[in-house]
């Protein structure tokens, strides 16, 4: 009896072990193939309102007006995405190009200064000291120098090799928007047929895992929205309290880019900081940094807990599958670890999947998972 019991545990273990690393290998390396087609049916599912709506109120064959909806969505993004790129490459263009004039201009005479004045502390040092002291500070502003050429030139580079990708992403672009234009077309034909390969028990599990899925990204861009939100009101107080000008437009700015989950608010506010210590002006520097310092422990103590509350994960669950998530596969993991995670407990909850014991009440729970596939 033993022995049976291990050998379901090991081949329990390896049939999930293989069904994980399957979904490794899908995500990771085959989901990027047809991304564009993917993220056209997400598109198509988005607009299906818009279509509904204009097919009822003005009597349109659903073909012209999925077709119509689609190419205003298309036309009104495309026009806000070209002006956007157009005024922040030109911005980011000219910053790199003139990266080494100013750290000629700024920096530079900065760092000449503090030599200066580590010179007149120590003009009663040994003279060889000293002569080794001024051939270090040399190299040292030297080297500083090269690499912040090198790092324009890097980052130049970096924008020529973006460049040189656009026929490739203008190929990707081209399908998004093509098969947009056909999922929108025959959405419910091809949902329709998709729904009919599958018996109705397993039609039933994948309309609830839909219904549910759907339902937690919006709560998790209603949560984070949340987070934002709070994000933009600490940068507001915290830089008009320190004295800087404009400081709700620049609030905003970092919020935005508080989003981001490799940079964040600290891809700002650090450069910030540097800067304002460079210049010498360590008051400024030292109320930013309690500013950045604020705002990056709130969010690290808020964002477990508000997107746990919202998708019903304890806070250290949802950030150690963020952190998992982001680790594996980026910014996607990053959102979808915690929404997998999600749904694992909502099934396992309406009793569709037996991973885990719930800690109270399993059986009520078991009826009301009963109970909603029957209404389904």
């Amino acid at each position: 009896m033993e022995i049976q019991k291990r050998k379901n545990f090991i081949i329990n273990f390896l049939y999930f072990t293989i069904i994980l690393l399957a979904a490794f290998i899908l995500i990771k390396y085959g989901l990027p193939m047809v991304a564009p087609f993917a993220a056209g049916f997400v598109i198509a599912y988005l607009l299906r309102t818009p279509v509904c709506f204009l097919s009822e109120r003005l009597r349109m064959k659903k073909k012209a007006a999925a077709v119509f909806t689609v190419l205003v969505f298309y036309c009104t993004v495309g026009l806000l995405i070209f002006l956007m790129s157009v005024k922040a490459f030109s911005a980011v263009k000219g910053f790199l190009f003139n990266l080494p004039a100013l750290y000629a201009a700024h920096v530079e005479p900065i760092l000449s200064d503090i030599y200066s004045g580590i010179e007149q502390s120590f003009l009663h040092m040994d003279p060889a000291l000293l002569t080794a002291l001024e051939e270090l500070m040399t190299q040292f502003s030297q080297s500083l120098g090269q690499m912040v050429s090198s790092l324009s030139g890097l980052a130049m580079g970096y924008v020529s090799g973006v460049a040189s990708s656009l026929p490739g992403l203008f190929i990707s672009l081209l399908l998004l928007i093509i098969s947009t234009f056909f999922i929108s077309a025959d959405y419910d034909r091809l949902t329709g047929f998709c729904l009919l390969q599958l018996d109705e028990k397993r039609r039933e599990i994948f309309l609830l895992i839909k219904e549910y899925v759907v339902g937690t990204l919006f709560v998790c861009i209603r949560s984070y929205a949340l987070i934002m939100s709070i994000t933009f009101l600490e940068l507001s107080i915290g830089l008009t309290v320190v004295g800087v000008e404009n400081s709700i437009f620049i609030a905003f700015l970092i919020a935005i880019f508080d989003i981001l989950p490799v940079l964040g608010t600290g891809g700002v506010m650090i450069p910030w900081i540097v800067l304002e210590a460079l210049k010498m002006n360590f008051s400024m520097a030292l109320a930013l940094l309690l500013v950045y310092l604020f705002v990056t422990v709130v969010r690290n103590i808020i964002e477990p807990k508000i997107v746990g509350a919202q998708i019903g994960l304890h806070p250290v669950v949802t950030l150690s599958s963020m952190f998992v998530g982001a680790q594996l596969f980026g910014v996607l993991g990053l959102f979808g670890f915690p929404i997998c995670l999600s749904l694992l407990r909502y099934l396992n909850e309406n009793g569709v999947i037996r991973l885990f014991r719930m800690e109270e009440n399993t059986n009520s729970r078991q009826d009301r998972g009963n109970v909603s596939d029957k209404k389904i």
